[in-house]
């Protein structure tokens, strides 16, 4: 059985190239932000997967390689995908929607929660395209009161 692409396959055409990328999280009170900076490349695989590669160079020195995949499950009516990244052992599994006006891709996932506990949380990363050739990428973890709290935000510019 051979699946044949959808709008929502070409849409995810818009994460190829080569982008370049500034981000910052919070990392305290007090405490200045942590930064970093990230080169990814984004490519195709057939009509139907996209797959993006990045690097990021962090404030502190450390350098990390992350890779994510896109698709479009047909049956599920949902946007699909995995996230890993060089500086966890969690293998991240998406599902997803596009907002209304075709710009936000919303991709829930649940994963470990960063305040070390053991504990798995819902998060939502949230892709923006402002148009183009910017987009935001905005990740959010659910706290224990229900309430989605933000803990980064990226700014990709396609080159």
């Amino acid at each position: 059985m051979e699946a044949v692409a959808q709008k929502e396959h070409e849409w995810l055409k818009k994460f190829l190239g080569i982008w370049q990328a500034t981000g910052e999280a919070p990392t305290g009170p007090d405490q200045p932000p942590m930064t970093w900076t990230t080169t990814e490349t984004g490519r195709q695989i057939g009509e139907l997967w996209i797959q993006a590669e990045g690097v990021s160079h962090m404030s502190d020195g450390d350098s990390h390689t992350m890779q994510i995949t896109l698709g479009y499950d047909s049956r599920k009516g949902k946007f699909v995908g995995t996230w890993i990244g060089s500086m966890m052992d969690y293998l991240w599994v998406y599902e997803g929607e596009m907002s209304a006006d075709g710009r936000a891709l919303t991709l829930s996932a649940s994963g470990p929660s960063m305040d070390g506990s053991g504990a798995i949380r819902p998060y939502r990363d949230v892709q923006t395209f402002i148009d183009d050739n910017h987009r935001v990428l905005t990740s959010h973890m659910q706290n224990d009161a229900g309430e989605w709290e933000q803990f980064m935000e990226v700014h990709y510019y396609r080159q």
